[in-house]
């Protein structure tokens, strides 16, 4: 199945969703186990008359779910496909129905407080790195790349965080190499931007604002607050 353009899944008209990184996320909340397994349940019978579903948290007063096909087709310039994770059709088609399982069950959604981590690391070379990161991470040297272009580690049981590589910048000063990659809704993003300020963080780049902003702590280690 074909992996959908984010733009096109902005224009889907989904009320509780954000799509964060690879995925769509939803937090709903609920006010006790009970009514946390009732949603992941009647979502379970909704899942399954169509093969598909989310991948479900709960947490204490809210239910966390993902949704993403595993094995979304991205094709490249040349008309390559290969095997990303990535929405397709049939999240966008279960998203809504559980928007209105929820609905039906009286629960309220908060999409501003869905996030995702992933981590970055600066290298000279990803093609050489990767495998140890991927041992490191997983366990499993298939997790580097997962089938892409890429050389990224991608855990395909979602224990760790995905961990991207960028290229070492030559300029760069000798220190910090990882980073974190905080991705969140678009209407929490000048909140977090405005937290991290207040605590002493400061701005290194907003060029590709409000899409990527670099913050740096006081002794200059550096995170990405994103924005799909």
């Amino acid at each position: 199945m074909d992996m959908i353009p984010s733009e096109q899944i902005a224009q889907a008209g989904l009320t509780d969703w954000r799509k964060l990184a690879q995925g769509l996320h939803a937090r709903y909340l609920v006010g006790s186990f009970a009514e946390a397994v009732r949603l992941v349940s009647a979502i379970s019978e909704a899942g399954e008359s169509v093969g598909h579903h989310p991948r479900a948290v709960l947490g204490n007063g809210h239910v966390d779910l993902e949704l993403v096909t595993a094995d979304a087709i991205y094709r490249d310039d040349d008309g390559t496909e290969y095997v990303v994770e990535w929405p397709t059709q049939q999240d966008l088609d279960l998203a809504r129905r559980i928007e209105a399982i929820a609905s039906d069950l009286g629960l309220t959604a908060d999409p501003a407080a869905v996030a995702e981590l992933e981590l970055g690391l600066d290298v000279d070379a990803s093609g050489d790195v990767a495998p140890v990161w991927a041992a490191l991470l997983t366990g499993d040297l298939a997790s580097q790349g997962r089938r892409t272009p890429g050389d990224e580690v991608r855990d395909a049981s979602v224990r760790v965080p995905n961990l991207w590589f960028d290229d070492l910048d030559e300029d760069a000063a000798p220190g910090q190499r990882f980073h974190v990659e905080v991705y969140v809704a678009a209407e929490a993003r000048d909140g977090r931007v405005a937290a991290a300020l207040a605590a002493g963080g400061t701005i290194v780049d907003d060029s590709q604002a409000p899409g990527l902003t670099v913050i740096a702590d006081q002794e200059g280690n550096r995170g990405v607050i994103c924005v799909a």
